[in-house]
């Protein structure tokens, strides 16, 4: 299995999936990491059913930083941001870091393929775009696709090519694989949504949820290195795709709280906990935190505080 550099998201896969059956773990991701081509694995859904229990088949929240390509026979539920879409029999699904969901099945009665892939597994195009510049995995995407028998069979037959090609000793057959992966996006591509259902009070708690789970996501900061990606409102109404003036009446409905205010209140928090347990200094806490001048988070930090940062150190 080629990895670019390990990665705790693809190795927190594989747990989920796998668990203490997955011995060989370490070296299942380590094998041939000196190839620097990007992490790549296909799996067949029947099998999995075969070796794992439907919970564990299932797709948590927090697990979403690889691409996750599905080709689904089955009764399954997807749900995300205030959506929720019933897939009775033939889909395909199209995952992105960008868009956190829960993929959920109704029965046993599963088929098909999927392939899991890092950004660096798919290099950028001739005309120099990467894979968050494809329509299909935009924040705007719409990633679940209702597709006929006929159409199930012409992608399960790419899928069936890729896995032959994973599992020979082919030189090459990462570039073809990355054909054949392109390929998969662009019919996709082509293909129409299946319409999504909102679902009053289940709706509001999934969003607020999933504002959570986002929020969360961020923290704890563990180095200096480390800079809050999502530090407004919008910011986080942009990644779950609902407007922002909706997830503010969502969290306010469910939390009490505005949706500033309850990041403003997670940032403090962990302003405090790096003023207090790290030796870093202020002007690094507040690049982690996300602010570009020192005076700037030590006016926010005082506003919610009343103290300084200096001084709530001391």
């Amino acid at each position: 299995m080629p990895v670019a550099t390990e990665s705790i998201s693809i190795k927190g896969f594989y747990l989920d999936l796998f668990g203490e059956c997955c011995k060989d773990l370490e070296y299942f991701l380590d094998h041939k990491s000196s190839n620097d081509i990007g992490h790549f694995n296909i799996f067949n859904i029947e099998d999995l059913y075969r070796n794992c229990s439907r919970s564990k088949v299932a797709m948590p929240y927090n697990r979403r930083t690889y691409y996750k390509i599905s080709l689904i026979n089955g009764k399954n539920t997807v749900e995300y941001a205030d959506k929720k879409i019933e897939i009775k029999d033939y889909a395909i699904l199209f995952a992105t870091p960008k868009i956190p969901y829960h993929y959920q099945p109704q029965d046993d009665k599963q088929s098909g393929h999927f392939c899991i892939f890092t950004e660096d597994f798919m290099p950028r195009n001739k005309v120099g775009m990467q894979l968050e510049d494809m329509p299909i995995f935009s924040k705007q995407s719409d990633f679940v696709y209702q597709i006929n028998k006929k159409q199930f069979n012409e992608f399960r037959s790419i899928f069936q090519k890729i896995t032959e090609e994973f599992q020979s000793d082919y030189a090459y057959k990462y570039d073809l694989i990355r054909n054949y992966v392109s390929e998969l996006i662009h019919n996709g591509q082509k293909l129409r949504p299946i319409p999504a259902e909102t679902h009053g009070f289940s709706a509001a708690s999934r969003i607020s949820s999933l504002f959570i789970e986002l929020l969360e996501r961020q923290f704890p900061i563990e180095s200096s290195t480390q800079v809050l990606q999502l530090r407004t409102a919008k910011d986080y109404a942009d990644m779950l795709r609902v407007h922002v003036n909706h997830l503010n009446k969502t969290l306010k409905e469910t939390t009490g709280k505005t949706t500033t205010e309850i990041i403003t209140g997670r940032m403090v928090q962990e302003a405090k906990l790096l003023l207090r347990q790290t030796n870093w200094n202020i002007s690094e806490i507040a690049y982690c935190l996300g602010f570009e001048e020192v005076a700037h988070f030590s006016n926010f930090f005082k506003k919610q505080t009343q103290v300084s940062p200096a001084t709530f150190r001391n």
